[in-house]
């Protein structure tokens, strides 16, 4: 089988940190995967690590001068002409400043200026550096054009503390790097049109955990994959995008606000404090029904039972869609389209069957129907699109970001 990077070119923009060091890992996998990857060093970064080392790894020349004599023509603009992507890899509180001003003084920040190729950054610094407002600022700006960013997570950094500013590990870095530019193969042409510019689309994902004490609880199997997919690909279309999360481990797309929760109730509270400003809200979270009555507040043990087995008492969840769907007046006609998921375990009609009685009871404009073995933390899916006096119903099958696509043609064309 043919590499899943094969063909690719990579440009790795390596900047001046510790976490240079975790560059070589990166191009080591992205090598694995088939790409091609053109490394590019600034002057601190190799005061870290040093160009033989990337060389070695990647079989390419390493380029550190903005004037290097040795290349016929603006090697600048070469390297980002060749690049499917460029990941600058860490990315310092720094070389972030300088890529929100339009910086362009040496090799990898005039590459990045002259690159119309997606950029991906893996931030790593300090934690009061990450907080700092510049930095916010920073991040804002150039998440608003575009940029991918892929971390940073909470952890121990170089001097001995611990917080939010560690680089993401490599193979999370590489599998972001390796899913932008599959998701590019694979979205239509019409994704990379801007045609939800001004519309805020609310997309929850994941699953929700009901406590049962304070080490146990309910939940289900949802990775979060399929709403995560889908609030990237909005976002990729001009959206402003608000993605409640619950309890999963991925990163957080490029260009999307994100609100976590834990339980339903709080999943209930966050979509109707957005609801006002909500133009599209996409309901892919797998929500628990059901919640135990009292959640004790210490940990249950069993020598506590006089049979071995604790009885626990459900009551049910709030009904998040339904309560939605009820909510949408004249008065109050927000979201104006509201898309609900159904995750079933019978056959195709069932599924199907099952859908559209769906969508007319939680009064929603679009469900999207798929069965449990086909979708339960996969990385593709098949799904039913089901509408309200609809006769036909489409099939989509692929990626994940393939089918978040698909969904969003038919919100666009609804709300256009």
């Amino acid at each position: 089988m043919e590499a899943p990077l094969a063909g690719k070119t990579v440009v790795l923009a390596v900047t001046g940190g510790i976490a240079a060091y975790k560059a070589v890992e990166v191009a080591r996998l992205l090598k694995k995967l088939g790409a091609r990857v053109l490394p590019v060093l600034t002057k601190n970064a190799t005061k870290f690590v040093g160009p033989v080392t990337f060389s070695g790894i990647t079989g390419e020349a390493v380029r550190e001068d903005l004037w290097d004599a040795g290349v016929s023509g603006e090697l600048h603009v070469l390297l980002a002409a060749e690049a499917d992507l460029i990941a600058v890899v860490p990315a310092t509180a720094d070389s972030m400043a300088r890529m929100a001003s339009g910086r362009c003084d040496d090799l990898v920040t005039a590459t990045l200026l002259c690159t119309q190729s997606p950029v991906l950054v893996a931030p790593a610094m300090h934690p009061q550096m990450w907080r700092h407002p510049a930095t916010e600022h920073n991040t804002n700006l150039l998440r608003d054009r575009g940029t991918l960013f892929v971390g940073p997570v909470d952890g121990p950094v170089a001097s001995g503390e611990s917080g939010l500013g560690r680089m993401a590990e490599p193979s999370e870095i590489v599998s972001a790097i390796q899913r932008h530019i599959q998701a590019r193969q694979a979205l239509p042409a019409s994704a990379d049109q801007r045609d939800l510019l001004g519309k805020h689309v609310v997309v929850t994902a994941g699953p929700t955990h009901e406590p049962i004490d304070p080490v146990r609880f309910l939940g289900n199997l949802s990775s979060g994959k399929m709403g995560f997919a889908i609030a990237e690909a909005a976002a990729r279309r001009g959206a402003t995008v608000t993605l409640i999360a619950g309890p999963v481990h991925l990163a957080t797309p490029a260009g999307v606000r994100r609100r976590d929760i834990v339980t339903a109730r709080e999943l209930h509270d966050a979509v109707f404090a957005e609801r006002d400003t909500t133009d599209v809200l996409i309901m892919a979270a797998a929500v628990a029904d059901f919640r135990p009555r009292e959640a004790a507040t210490q940990k249950i043990k069993k020598s506590d039972q006089d049979d071995g087995a604790p009885v626990l008492e459900l009551v049910r969840n709030p009904d998040i869609l339904t309560s939605v769907g009820a909510s949408r007046t004249a008065d109050q006609p927000r979201p104006t389209m509201l898309v609900g998921f159904a995750l079933e375990t019978g056959d195709d009609a069932s599924v199907i069957a099952y859908a559209r009685d769906k969508v007319r009871r939680k009064k929603c404009d679009l469900i999207v129907a798929n069965r449990a073995d086909q979708s339960l933390g996969k990385d593709d899916n098949r799904v039913f699109l089901v509408a309200d006096r609809r006769d036909e119903v489409p099939i989509v099958s692929g990626p994940k970001s393939l089918v978040s696509s698909r969904i969003l043609d038919i919100v666009v064309a609804a709300l256009s």
